[in-house]
Protein backbone atom coordinates (compact mmCIF):
# COMPACT_ATOMS: atom_id res chain seq x y z
CA UNK A 1 0.00 0.00 0.00
CA UNK A 2 1.29 3.20 -1.04
CA UNK A 3 0.55 6.29 2.16
CA UNK A 4 -2.20 7.78 0.24
CA UNK A 5 -3.92 4.42 0.49
CA UNK A 6 -4.79 5.08 4.13
CA UNK A 7 -4.85 8.92 4.19
CA UNK A 8 -6.92 11.00 6.75
CA UNK A 9 -6.40 14.39 5.37
CA UNK A 10 -6.76 17.75 6.86
CA UNK A 11 -7.98 21.04 3.98
CA UNK A 12 -5.85 24.37 4.91
CA UNK A 13 -6.97 27.37 2.66
CA UNK A 14 -3.78 29.46 4.81
CA UNK A 15 -4.79 32.80 3.50
CA UNK A 16 -7.87 32.85 4.99
CA UNK A 17 -6.84 30.66 8.09
CA UNK A 18 -4.48 33.53 8.68
CA UNK A 19 -6.48 36.46 7.88
CA UNK A 20 -4.38 37.40 4.91
CA UNK A 21 -5.19 40.82 3.11
CA UNK A 22 -7.68 40.44 0.27
CA UNK A 23 -5.51 41.72 -2.02
CA UNK A 24 -1.26 41.52 -2.74
CA UNK A 25 0.35 44.85 -2.73
CA UNK A 26 3.22 43.52 -3.59
CA UNK A 27 4.76 45.10 -0.26
CA UNK A 28 6.35 43.56 2.78
CA UNK A 29 6.90 39.88 3.54
CA UNK A 30 4.67 38.82 6.11
CA UNK A 31 5.77 35.85 8.26
CA UNK A 32 2.75 33.83 9.34
CA UNK A 33 3.56 30.28 8.82
CA UNK A 34 3.89 29.97 12.24
CA UNK A 35 0.38 29.96 12.52
CA UNK A 36 -0.50 27.27 10.42
CA UNK A 37 3.04 25.40 11.73
CA UNK A 38 0.83 25.49 15.58
CA UNK A 39 -1.94 23.20 13.53
CA UNK A 40 0.61 20.10 13.40
CA UNK A 41 0.58 18.74 16.72
CA UNK A 42 -2.80 19.27 17.32
CA UNK A 43 -3.61 17.06 13.97
CA UNK A 44 -1.42 14.33 14.75
CA UNK A 45 -3.95 14.29 17.74
CA UNK A 46 -6.67 14.77 15.72
CA UNK A 47 -5.69 11.51 13.57
CA UNK A 48 -5.22 13.17 10.14
CA UNK A 49 -2.00 11.94 8.61
CA UNK A 50 -1.89 14.07 5.38
CA UNK A 51 -2.48 17.88 4.94
CA UNK A 52 -4.01 19.41 1.58
CA UNK A 53 -3.04 23.22 1.83
CA UNK A 54 -3.38 25.88 -0.74
CA UNK A 55 -3.44 28.09 -2.98
CA UNK A 56 0.64 28.74 -2.11
CA UNK A 57 2.01 30.98 -4.22
CA UNK A 58 2.53 34.12 -5.32
CA UNK A 59 -1.15 35.49 -6.44
CA UNK A 60 -2.53 39.14 -7.08
CA UNK A 61 -5.27 37.93 -4.76
CA UNK A 62 -8.04 35.10 -3.60
CA UNK A 63 -4.30 32.63 -4.46
CA UNK A 64 -6.18 31.23 -8.01
CA UNK A 65 -4.35 34.03 -9.83
CA UNK A 66 -0.63 32.97 -9.87
CA UNK A 67 2.42 35.62 -10.42
CA UNK A 68 4.97 33.71 -9.05
CA UNK A 69 5.20 29.94 -9.46
CA UNK A 70 8.30 29.50 -7.66
CA UNK A 71 7.58 31.81 -4.79
CA UNK A 72 5.54 31.46 -1.85
CA UNK A 73 2.87 34.18 -1.28
CA UNK A 74 4.40 37.00 0.79
CA UNK A 75 1.30 37.66 2.87
CA UNK A 76 2.08 34.07 4.44
CA UNK A 77 5.62 34.24 4.48
CA UNK A 78 9.36 32.98 2.09
CA UNK A 79 10.18 30.25 0.98
CA UNK A 80 12.36 28.98 3.69
CA UNK A 81 9.16 29.42 5.98
CA UNK A 82 7.22 26.96 3.74
CA UNK A 83 10.07 24.16 3.89
CA UNK A 84 9.86 24.50 7.01
CA UNK A 85 6.63 24.32 7.48
CA UNK A 86 7.08 20.85 5.40
CA UNK A 87 10.11 19.52 7.50
CA UNK A 88 8.16 19.64 10.64
CA UNK A 89 5.05 18.07 8.84
CA UNK A 90 7.46 15.16 8.06
CA UNK A 91 8.68 14.75 11.13
CA UNK A 92 5.36 14.75 12.76
CA UNK A 93 4.51 11.60 9.85
CA UNK A 94 2.42 13.89 7.92
CA UNK A 95 2.75 13.98 4.02
CA UNK A 96 1.65 17.63 2.47
CA UNK A 97 -0.10 18.22 -0.81
CA UNK A 98 -0.24 21.47 -2.49
CA UNK A 99 -2.28 23.30 -5.19
CA UNK A 100 -1.21 23.44 -8.44
CA UNK A 101 -3.08 26.29 -10.67
CA UNK A 102 -1.94 25.10 -14.06
CA UNK A 103 -4.99 26.18 -15.80
CA UNK A 104 -4.88 29.73 -15.97
CA UNK A 105 -3.08 32.47 -14.56
CA UNK A 106 -3.11 35.94 -13.13
CA UNK A 107 -2.46 38.82 -15.36
CA UNK A 108 0.56 39.36 -13.03
CA UNK A 109 2.49 36.73 -14.53
CA UNK A 110 6.01 37.00 -16.07
CA UNK A 111 4.34 35.92 -19.44
CA UNK A 112 0.89 37.75 -19.73
CA UNK A 113 3.04 41.18 -18.99
CA UNK A 114 5.36 40.63 -21.38
CA UNK A 115 2.50 40.32 -24.44
CA UNK A 116 1.25 43.38 -22.60
CA UNK A 117 4.34 45.21 -23.05
CA UNK A 118 5.34 43.80 -26.45
CA UNK A 119 2.62 43.17 -28.26
CA UNK A 120 2.99 40.54 -31.33
CA UNK A 121 7.06 40.53 -30.38
CA UNK A 122 6.65 38.92 -27.39
CA UNK A 123 7.98 35.01 -27.60
CA UNK A 124 5.07 34.46 -25.25
CA UNK A 125 2.06 35.42 -27.36
CA UNK A 126 1.74 31.59 -27.78
CA UNK A 127 1.29 30.98 -24.11
CA UNK A 128 -2.34 31.75 -23.64
CA UNK A 129 -5.03 30.49 -25.83
CA UNK A 130 -7.22 32.56 -27.52
CA UNK A 131 -4.58 35.27 -28.35
CA UNK A 132 -4.51 37.29 -31.26
CA UNK A 133 -4.05 41.43 -32.04
CA UNK A 134 -7.01 42.26 -34.07
CA UNK A 135 -9.02 43.75 -31.38
CA UNK A 136 -8.46 44.19 -27.73
CA UNK A 137 -10.31 42.69 -24.26
CA UNK A 138 -12.67 43.76 -22.18
CA UNK A 139 -9.71 44.97 -19.48
CA UNK A 140 -8.04 47.13 -22.45
CA UNK A 141 -5.51 45.56 -23.39
CA UNK A 142 -4.44 46.20 -27.03
CA UNK A 143 -5.16 42.00 -27.78
CA UNK A 144 -7.57 39.34 -26.97
CA UNK A 145 -7.49 36.25 -25.26
CA UNK A 146 -9.76 33.23 -23.75
CA UNK A 147 -10.23 33.62 -19.68
CA UNK A 148 -11.26 30.68 -17.81
CA UNK A 149 -15.26 30.92 -17.35
CA UNK A 150 -15.09 34.25 -18.88
CA UNK A 151 -12.88 35.68 -15.83
CA UNK A 152 -10.68 37.97 -17.17
CA UNK A 153 -8.29 38.18 -14.23
CA UNK A 154 -7.66 34.18 -15.45
CA UNK A 155 -6.66 34.02 -19.03
CA UNK A 156 -5.86 30.34 -19.94
CA UNK A 157 -2.95 29.16 -20.65
CA UNK A 158 -2.26 27.07 -24.10
CA UNK A 159 -1.00 24.03 -23.61
CA UNK A 160 -0.17 22.84 -27.57
CA UNK A 161 3.10 25.22 -26.79
CA UNK A 162 5.59 22.93 -25.73
CA UNK A 163 7.23 25.71 -24.02
CA UNK A 164 4.37 26.15 -21.36
CA UNK A 165 4.56 22.41 -20.84
CA UNK A 166 8.03 22.23 -20.18
CA UNK A 167 7.96 24.91 -17.97
CA UNK A 168 4.81 23.66 -15.41
CA UNK A 169 6.98 20.10 -15.54
CA UNK A 170 9.93 22.25 -14.52
CA UNK A 171 7.89 23.92 -11.86
CA UNK A 172 6.75 20.82 -10.36
CA UNK A 173 10.45 19.47 -10.30
CA UNK A 174 11.58 22.48 -8.41
CA UNK A 175 8.41 21.63 -5.88
CA UNK A 176 9.61 18.10 -4.78
CA UNK A 177 13.42 19.60 -5.30
CA UNK A 178 12.72 22.50 -3.31
CA UNK A 179 9.93 22.27 -0.49
CA UNK A 180 10.37 18.00 -1.01
CA UNK A 181 5.98 17.94 -1.11
CA UNK A 182 3.90 15.11 -1.42
CA UNK A 183 1.53 15.52 -3.99
CA UNK A 184 -0.65 17.94 -6.40
CA UNK A 185 -4.42 19.17 -5.69
CA UNK A 186 -4.87 20.57 -10.25
CA UNK A 187 -7.11 23.39 -9.78
CA UNK A 188 -9.38 23.10 -12.16
CA UNK A 189 -8.39 19.57 -13.84
CA UNK A 190 -12.14 19.31 -15.32
CA UNK A 191 -10.81 21.21 -17.62
CA UNK A 192 -7.52 21.39 -17.41
CA UNK A 193 -5.68 19.65 -21.04
CA UNK A 194 -5.77 15.69 -20.62
CA UNK A 195 -2.58 15.39 -22.34
CA UNK A 196 -0.82 17.73 -20.08
CA UNK A 197 -1.93 15.49 -17.23
CA UNK A 198 -0.84 12.31 -18.85
CA UNK A 199 2.42 13.76 -19.01
CA UNK A 200 2.22 14.89 -15.66
CA UNK A 201 1.24 11.55 -14.39
CA UNK A 202 4.60 9.94 -16.62
CA UNK A 203 7.08 12.64 -14.98
CA UNK A 204 6.19 13.11 -11.14
CA UNK A 205 6.20 9.01 -11.22
CA UNK A 206 9.95 9.31 -11.80
CA UNK A 207 10.55 12.57 -9.65
CA UNK A 208 9.43 11.01 -6.65
CA UNK A 209 8.03 7.45 -5.48
CA UNK A 210 4.13 7.25 -4.40
CA UNK A 211 3.80 11.19 -5.19
CA UNK A 212 0.26 11.67 -5.53
CA UNK A 213 -1.91 13.28 -8.09
CA UNK A 214 -5.46 14.67 -6.97
CA UNK A 215 -7.80 16.73 -9.28
CA UNK A 216 -10.45 19.31 -8.67
CA UNK A 217 -13.41 17.57 -10.77
CA UNK A 218 -17.09 18.67 -9.98
CA UNK A 219 -18.92 16.56 -12.80
CA UNK A 220 -18.41 13.79 -15.29
CA UNK A 221 -17.24 10.20 -15.37
CA UNK A 222 -14.57 10.33 -12.64
CA UNK A 223 -12.79 7.43 -14.34
CA UNK A 224 -11.61 9.63 -17.69
CA UNK A 225 -9.22 10.89 -14.55
CA UNK A 226 -8.98 8.31 -12.40
CA UNK A 227 -6.38 5.57 -13.97
CA UNK A 228 -2.93 3.90 -14.00
CA UNK A 229 -1.84 6.77 -16.92
CA UNK A 230 -3.75 10.05 -15.60
CA UNK A 231 -4.35 10.93 -11.64
CA UNK A 232 -5.00 9.15 -8.64
CA UNK A 233 -7.74 10.43 -7.65
CA UNK A 234 -10.50 13.38 -7.98
CA UNK A 235 -12.45 15.46 -5.73
CA UNK A 236 -15.74 13.37 -5.32
CA UNK A 237 -18.29 16.14 -6.05
CA UNK A 238 -21.29 13.95 -6.70
CA UNK A 239 -21.10 12.12 -3.30
CA UNK A 240 -20.35 15.75 -1.36
CA UNK A 241 -24.15 16.78 -2.84
CA UNK A 242 -25.80 13.61 -2.27
CA UNK A 243 -24.51 13.14 1.37
CA UNK A 244 -26.28 16.55 2.53
CA UNK A 245 -29.01 15.91 0.32
CA UNK A 246 -29.69 12.11 1.27
CA UNK A 247 -29.72 13.46 4.99
CA UNK A 248 -31.59 16.57 3.90
CA UNK A 249 -34.45 14.74 2.33
CA UNK A 250 -34.44 11.25 3.88
CA UNK A 251 -33.54 9.73 0.93
CA UNK A 252 -30.30 7.40 1.68
CA UNK A 253 -30.83 5.75 -1.78
CA UNK A 254 -29.18 9.00 -3.28
CA UNK A 255 -26.34 8.45 -2.08
CA UNK A 256 -25.87 4.47 -1.96
CA UNK A 257 -26.81 5.39 -5.87
CA UNK A 258 -23.72 7.75 -5.80
CA UNK A 259 -21.28 5.22 -4.42
CA UNK A 260 -22.85 2.25 -6.60
CA UNK A 261 -22.10 4.79 -9.85
CA UNK A 262 -18.35 5.21 -9.41
CA UNK A 263 -17.68 1.35 -7.50
CA UNK A 264 -14.81 0.54 -9.99
CA UNK A 265 -12.60 4.06 -8.53
CA UNK A 266 -14.63 4.45 -5.21
CA UNK A 267 -11.50 4.04 -3.37
CA UNK A 268 -9.73 6.16 -5.31
CA UNK A 269 -11.80 9.11 -4.75
CA UNK A 270 -10.85 12.22 -2.82
CA UNK A 271 -14.34 12.30 -0.27
CA UNK A 272 -15.20 15.76 1.36
CA UNK A 273 -18.16 17.32 3.26
CA UNK A 274 -17.16 20.78 2.39
CA UNK A 275 -14.30 22.86 1.40
CA UNK A 276 -13.05 26.50 0.29
CA UNK A 277 -15.47 26.45 -2.64
CA UNK A 278 -18.82 25.12 -1.01
CA UNK A 279 -20.69 25.72 2.39
CA UNK A 280 -20.08 24.68 5.67
CA UNK A 281 -22.25 20.95 6.22
CA UNK A 282 -22.76 22.05 9.40
CA UNK A 283 -24.69 25.27 7.72
CA UNK A 284 -26.35 23.11 5.11
CA UNK A 285 -27.88 20.38 7.19
CA UNK A 286 -31.32 20.93 7.92
CA UNK A 287 -31.52 19.02 10.73
CA UNK A 288 -27.98 19.30 12.68
CA UNK A 289 -28.00 16.31 14.50
CA UNK A 290 -27.36 14.19 11.26
CA UNK A 291 -23.56 15.90 11.49
CA UNK A 292 -22.11 13.02 13.43
CA UNK A 293 -23.82 10.78 11.14
CA UNK A 294 -22.93 12.34 7.97
CA UNK A 295 -18.75 12.11 9.48
CA UNK A 296 -19.32 8.84 9.80
CA UNK A 297 -20.42 8.10 6.24
CA UNK A 298 -17.20 10.28 5.55
CA UNK A 299 -14.49 7.85 7.37
CA UNK A 300 -16.84 4.83 6.28
CA UNK A 301 -17.62 4.50 2.70
CA UNK A 302 -14.89 4.18 -0.14
CA UNK A 303 -12.64 6.97 -0.98
CA UNK A 304 -10.38 9.64 0.84
CA UNK A 305 -11.34 11.19 4.07
CA UNK A 306 -10.97 14.76 3.90
CA UNK A 307 -11.78 17.38 7.14
CA UNK A 308 -11.90 21.20 6.05
CA UNK A 309 -10.31 22.98 8.56
CA UNK A 310 -12.61 24.05 11.75
CA UNK A 311 -14.92 21.50 10.71
CA UNK A 312 -14.44 19.40 13.09
CA UNK A 313 -15.32 22.07 15.60
CA UNK A 314 -18.65 22.71 14.11
CA UNK A 315 -18.01 25.46 11.83
CA UNK A 316 -20.75 27.37 9.95
CA UNK A 317 -20.45 29.55 6.92
CA UNK A 318 -22.11 30.48 3.80
CA UNK A 319 -21.44 32.16 0.95
CA UNK A 320 -22.93 35.41 0.87
CA UNK A 321 -23.66 36.64 -3.10
CA UNK A 322 -20.09 35.85 -4.53
CA UNK A 323 -18.30 36.30 -1.52
CA UNK A 324 -16.33 33.21 -0.31
CA UNK A 325 -15.06 34.82 2.77
CA UNK A 326 -17.37 33.30 5.00
CA UNK A 327 -15.97 29.80 3.90
CA UNK A 328 -12.42 30.82 4.48
CA UNK A 329 -12.09 32.21 8.24
CA UNK A 330 -9.14 33.29 10.04
CA UNK A 331 -9.06 30.49 12.95
CA UNK A 332 -6.12 30.59 15.72
CA UNK A 333 -5.97 26.56 16.89
CA UNK A 334 -5.20 28.22 20.29
CA UNK A 335 -8.44 29.88 20.73
CA UNK A 336 -10.73 26.90 19.71
CA UNK A 337 -11.98 25.17 22.07
CA UNK A 338 -12.19 20.89 21.66
CA UNK A 339 -16.15 20.04 21.95
CA UNK A 340 -17.89 16.71 21.59
CA UNK A 341 -17.64 16.79 17.61
CA UNK A 342 -14.52 17.03 17.82
CA UNK A 343 -13.73 14.46 19.73
CA UNK A 344 -16.32 12.22 17.81
CA UNK A 345 -14.38 12.83 14.74
CA UNK A 346 -10.73 11.89 16.41
CA UNK A 347 -12.75 8.51 17.29
CA UNK A 348 -13.02 8.15 13.79
CA UNK A 349 -9.95 8.75 12.40
CA UNK A 350 -8.72 6.59 15.13
CA UNK A 351 -10.96 3.62 14.20
CA UNK A 352 -10.22 4.29 10.41
CA UNK A 353 -6.56 4.18 11.05
CA UNK A 354 -6.80 0.59 13.14
CA UNK A 355 -8.66 -1.18 10.72
CA UNK A 356 -7.78 -1.68 7.43
CA UNK A 357 -11.00 -2.40 5.79
CA UNK A 358 -11.90 0.95 5.66
CA UNK A 359 -8.42 1.61 3.56
CA UNK A 360 -8.77 -0.63 0.95
CA UNK A 361 -11.53 -3.21 1.34
CA UNK A 362 -14.42 -4.06 -0.83
CA UNK A 363 -18.06 -2.46 -0.40
CA UNK A 364 -20.99 -4.23 -0.28
CA UNK A 365 -24.28 -2.75 0.13
CA UNK A 366 -26.09 -4.44 3.48
CA UNK A 367 -29.73 -3.24 3.65
CA UNK A 368 -31.29 0.14 2.36
CA UNK A 369 -34.20 1.98 3.00
CA UNK A 370 -34.95 5.84 2.45
CA UNK A 371 -34.29 6.70 6.38
CA UNK A 372 -31.70 3.47 7.28
CA UNK A 373 -28.66 1.92 5.56
CA UNK A 374 -26.06 -0.24 6.00
CA UNK A 375 -22.82 -1.52 4.06
CA UNK A 376 -19.81 -3.09 4.47
CA UNK A 377 -16.20 -2.88 3.87
CA UNK A 378 -14.97 -6.32 3.70
CA UNK A 379 -11.13 -7.53 3.59
CA UNK A 380 -9.87 -10.79 3.74
CA UNK A 381 -11.79 -12.79 7.05
CA UNK A 382 -13.48 -9.61 8.62
CA UNK A 383 -15.22 -6.25 7.85
CA UNK A 384 -16.36 -3.37 9.13
CA UNK A 385 -20.28 -2.99 8.65
CA UNK A 386 -21.67 1.09 9.25
CA UNK A 387 -25.30 1.04 9.67
CA UNK A 388 -27.16 4.84 9.36
CA UNK A 389 -30.14 6.03 10.83
CA UNK A 390 -31.46 9.50 9.14
CA UNK A 391 -35.08 9.50 10.83
CA UNK A 392 -35.76 11.18 14.09
CA UNK A 393 -37.13 7.79 15.09
CA UNK A 394 -34.99 4.96 16.80
CA UNK A 395 -34.91 2.39 14.14
CA UNK A 396 -34.10 -1.38 14.16
CA UNK A 397 -33.42 -3.89 11.84
CA UNK A 398 -31.72 -6.97 10.85
CA UNK A 399 -28.55 -7.17 8.37
CA UNK A 400 -27.27 -10.41 6.72
CA UNK A 401 -23.53 -10.32 6.89
CA UNK A 402 -21.11 -10.55 3.89
CA UNK A 403 -19.44 -13.71 5.56
CA UNK A 404 -19.75 -16.31 8.46
CA UNK A 405 -18.86 -14.56 11.22
CA UNK A 406 -18.25 -15.34 15.18
CA UNK A 407 -17.53 -12.55 16.61
CA UNK A 408 -18.92 -8.92 16.28
CA UNK A 409 -18.29 -6.55 18.56
CA UNK A 410 -19.54 -1.99 18.41
CA UNK A 411 -15.90 -0.05 17.31
CA UNK A 412 -17.38 2.96 19.84
CA UNK A 413 -18.35 1.11 22.58
CA UNK A 414 -16.35 -2.20 22.38
CA UNK A 415 -19.33 -4.00 23.33
CA UNK A 416 -19.69 -7.74 22.12
CA UNK A 417 -22.85 -8.13 19.73
CA UNK A 418 -24.77 -11.24 19.11
CA UNK A 419 -24.71 -13.23 15.81
CA UNK A 420 -27.21 -15.03 15.14
CA UNK A 421 -27.39 -18.11 12.63
CA UNK A 422 -23.21 -17.28 11.65
CA UNK A 423 -24.65 -14.35 9.38
CA UNK A 424 -27.47 -11.82 10.54
CA UNK A 425 -27.00 -9.31 13.06
CA UNK A 426 -29.33 -6.43 14.55
CA UNK A 427 -29.08 -2.99 14.37
CA UNK A 428 -30.55 -0.76 16.80
CA UNK A 429 -29.96 2.43 15.85
CA UNK A 430 -30.94 6.16 18.10
CA UNK A 431 -32.28 8.67 15.82
CA UNK A 432 -30.54 10.45 13.36
CA UNK A 433 -27.34 7.99 14.58
CA UNK A 434 -24.78 5.62 13.13
CA UNK A 435 -22.62 2.83 14.15
CA UNK A 436 -19.73 0.92 13.46
CA UNK A 437 -19.13 -2.91 13.97
CA UNK A 438 -16.56 -4.90 13.32
CA UNK A 439 -17.43 -8.49 12.31
CA UNK A 440 -14.61 -11.81 11.64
Amino acid sequence: MAWYDSAIFYHMYPLGMVGAENENDGGEIRHRFSELNAFQPYLKVLGCDAIYIGPLFESGSHGYDTTDYRTVDRRLGTNEDFRHFVDLAHNYGIRVVVDAVFNHTGRGFFAFRDIQEKGWDSPYKDWYKGVGFDSGSPWGDRFHYSAWHGAWELPELNFNCEAVRKYLIDVVQYWIDAFDIDGLRLDCADVLDMGFQHTLRYFTNQMKPEFWLMGEVIHGEYARWVNPETLHSVTNYELHKSIYSGFNSHNFFEIAHNVNRNLAISRDLYLFLENHDVDRIASKLENKQNLRACYMALFTLPGKPSIYYGGEFGLEGRKQGGDDGPLRPSIDIDDMKPNALTSYIAKLAEIHGKNSELHMGQYKELYLQTRQWAYARMDHNSAVVTALNNDEQPAVFYVTLPMKAELAFDLFTEEALPIEDGNRLMIRLEANAGCMIKVK
